[in-house]
């Protein structure tokens, strides 16, 4: 074999090698993307107000704060967990339906949805300290402990400032490449976000920095099966930083659950 024949044969080999090695990593890299399943076991139940119209749920300093919607209906209240009782009670305008919601220091953070217009409360008080604006429709809302993360049901996360509310940054959630729509309520829990996904009982655990869907929380069955009315879906999450219990809820359910994850076999 003479020296361009054999120097043809060497390129050839190494372009091979390196087009192997290319496939073989993103073989690799897209099977790292692939979200991991995850269903649940019921550790607890507690009574919830079937009336209520869950639209953003957060657990802080031992209670759930609650956001419930439906114009004429809407309100934020702090209720008692292990009982279900209301220890606390606004009710918003009539022309305002109540969104999400999410704990700032000691305020209280919760957004409308079709109006553009936020609340900000005193924690304790439930005072009306001021209001904002933003430029999209507001629905789940949460707090990384630097920025406020909203959802307004498209495949979209805002990020904004938490002291002007200004939108600071974005982010698209995918599903291994594929668009993730209909966001809804959102809690922040152990350095991911997981959002509820309107009309369907699944959540769906974020990464912030990407958008890259990690895991999806199956919640199947959880629901009461005897229960058809389609308006009931699963809207409502709550993390307990202090004990790392995980709540989660529905529009109009009798009942909260706090769950333990389990690897889907």
């Amino acid at each position: 074999m003479d020296r361009r024949r054999l120097a043809g044969v060497i390129i050839a080999t190494l372009l091979f090698a390196l087009c192997a090695s290319m496939v073989i990593g993103l073989t690799h890299r897209s099977a790292n993307l692939m979200p991991i399943r995850y269903t649940y076991e019921v550790v607890n139940t507690y009574p919830h107000d079937s009336n209520a119209f869950t639209q953003g749920l957060v657990f802080d300093e031992g209670v759930l704060y609650e956001s419930t919607g439906i114009y004429g209906q809407s309100s934020l209240r702090c209720v008692e967990l292990e009982t279900g009782e209301i220890i606390q009670f606004q009710a918003l305008q009539s022309r305002y339906f109540g969104e999400g919601i999410t704990i700032l220091g000691d305020k209280i953070i919760q957004l409308t949805w079709q109006s553009r217009i936020g609340f900000v409360y005193d924690k304790h008080s439930f005072d009306l300290l001021r209001e904002f604006n933003y430029s999209t429709e507001g629905w789940g809302i949460t707090y990384d402990g630097s920025k406020l993360i909203m959802s307004d049901g498209t495949a979209t996360l805002y990020f904004l400032d938490p002291e002007s509310f200004q939108n600071i940054g974005q982010i698209e959630v995918r599903d291994n490449g594929s668009l993730v729509t209909k966001l809804n309520e959102l809690e922040y829990v152990r350095g991911e976000i997981y959002a509820n996904i309107w009309y369907e009982e699944k959540i769906a655990a974020i990464d912030p920095q990407t958008g890259q869907v990690k895991r999806w929380i199956d919640l199947s069955g959880i629901k009461d099966p005897t229960d058809q009315d389609s308006q009931k879906v699963s809207n409502g999450i709550a993390y307990d930083v202090k004990t790392d219990r995980l709540f989660v809820t529905g529009k109009m359910w009798s009942k909260v659950f706090e769950i333990k994850l389990l690897p889907s076999l």
